[in-house]
């Protein structure tokens, strides 16, 4: 009996766990078929209901949208992915110039710069892919590792520095023809300083063109800058219309062909619809007011008002890129002249309708736009001194591991590792007597050594 009540008892417990099982697989299989009959529709549409509506949710057509379903293009891609090292470079190189102690840095305060000047690995992973930007070496009364710009990276930045320096009469040239645009002649002291690269301009571009040139500008409360006079006719004329003129003369087109028409050069790959041809065709077509013509602004509620009023958008952005020297600038920056050029459009979405005109890139540190145009290959159809400066820096930034022979060549800087660079003689800080003190141990120290000799 022993025997058949421990049989009992066994098979009584997994009875039980048995039926637990089963009961929460049933559970299961109704929750899976409430959420199923939730997720389907409620009438199945057949013969005896066609007559009821069914919406459907309509597909987002927005410029975001439209900026990731877009046709890329890999070659401008590229461009803004080495202008953004490019800019990470020169970050470095103005936060380590700022420095009272003299143009190096520790490698341990370089890294709390990282988030700031936008890298995003390892500060030593970064210093061991630009040796040809940085050296590296051990400060001698701290014994911590140092970094400074080597000698090659200074010069070419020194280059581009005096370059933009000999260019100031065309960097006043830029600033008048957008000061033209505007519709009051004036604009924003705060938004020239963001585009300031982009123009060409230099980093003291208030004192050393605005104030220097007071019978072409006027500053009003130090943040507006105004055009004097009514600006010359020669400045007048659009970079398109050049291109206009050329197309009429060597192509042989009618005047109602390019009177009002931009260059077009889709990307590679780039899928038209049907209908299109015929849209930018009487888009090429449209009359609308040109940049310089006249302050008016075409209003919207007229005939073809809409059409026309985003054309004139299209020629003064088109203009702002030609302006620019590498014609291309921050989309995000393009917003501080909407008031002052009366664009009341997204200029991002007026980008995107238009890719045969312009292109933005994602890649690298935000959204950049491109006048697709200026460029072929990668590369820009006409250079200027202050590109090809900055392409030189660019390069010896994508030199990398090449030629690092050079690098183990024997250095002058290396002599002098005491005094770390040129520390500036006119700044004092707290430990500056510890340099002057060591050097003079060792000029006690030589100058024993040689009486012993002498001895």
């Amino acid at each position: 009996m022993g025997l058949v009540g421990f049989v009992v008892r066994v098979s009584n417990r997994f009875f039980k766990q048995y039926q637990l099982v089963e009961g929460e697989a049933q559970i299961m299989r109704v929750l899976q078929s409430l959420r199923l009959c939730h997720l389907q529709p409620i009438f199945s549409f057949g013969p005896f209901n066609s007559s009821i509506q069914r919406r459907w949710k309509k597909p987002v057509d927005s410029a975001q949208t439209r900026l990731e379903d877009r046709t890329r293009d890999a070659q401008l891609d590229k461009v803004a992915t080495q202008i953004r090292k490019l800019n990470v470079i020169l970050k470095l190189h103005d936060l380590m110039s700022q420095r009272k102690r003299g143009p190096f840095v520790s490698v341990q305060i370089m890294s709390r710069w990282r988030h700031l000047v936008g890298i995003n690995i390892g500060i030593g992973e970064f210093l061991h892919k630009v040796p040809h930007v940085f050296d590296l070496f051990t400060h001698p009364v701290r014994r911590n590792l140092c970094c400074r710009f080597t000698d090659k990276m200074l010069n070419l930045v020194n280059e581009e520095e005096n370059v933009v320096r000999k260019g100031e009469m065309e960097a006043v040239r830029r600033v008048k023809k957008l000061l033209m645009m505007s519709v009051n002649g004036k604009l924003r002291v705060h938004a020239l300083r963001l585009v300031r690269r982009e123009l060409g301009l230099p980093e003291d571009f208030r004192e050393s063109i605005l104030s220097k040139y007071s019978k072409e500008f006027k500053l009003v409360d130090l943040e507006v800058v105004e055009l004097v006079g009514d600006g010359d006719e020669e400045l007048g004329l659009a970079e398109v219309e050049k291109w206009r003129e050329k197309e009429y003369r060597e192509k042989w087109l009618s005047e109602f062909e390019t009177k009002y028409a931009f260059p077009i050069s889709f990307p590679t790959g780039y899928k038209i619809e049907s209908g299109y041809r015929d849209k930018l065709k009487n888009w090429q077509r449209l009359p609308f007011v040109k940049p310089y013509e006249t302050k008016e602004v075409p209003r919207v509620r007229s005939c073809g008002g809409i059409e026309r009023y985003e054309k004139r958008a299209v020629g003064i952005l088109h203009e702002f890129l030609c302006l620019t020297v590498e014609k291309m600038v921050e989309v995000e920056r393009l917003a501080h002249f909407q008031r002052d050029f009366s664009l009341g459009v997204n200029v991002r979405e007026l980008l995107l309708k238009h890719p045969g005109i312009f292109y933005i890139s994602t890649k690298g540190s935000g959204q950049r736009v491109f006048l697709r145009e200026a460029y072929s290959k990668g590369c820009l159809v006409e250079p200027n001194r202050i590109y090809v400066a900055r392409r030189n820096i660019l390069h010896l930034i994508l030199v990398g591991f090449r030629y690092t022979r050079e690098l183990n060549a024997p250095d002058g800087r290396e002599n002098n590792d005491n005094v770390v660079c040129g520390v500036k003689n006119d700044v004092k800080g707290d430990e500056d007597w510890i340099i002057p003190m060591l050097e003079r141990l060792n000029h006690e120290n030589t100058n024993d050594i040689v009486l012993k000799d002498i001895e």
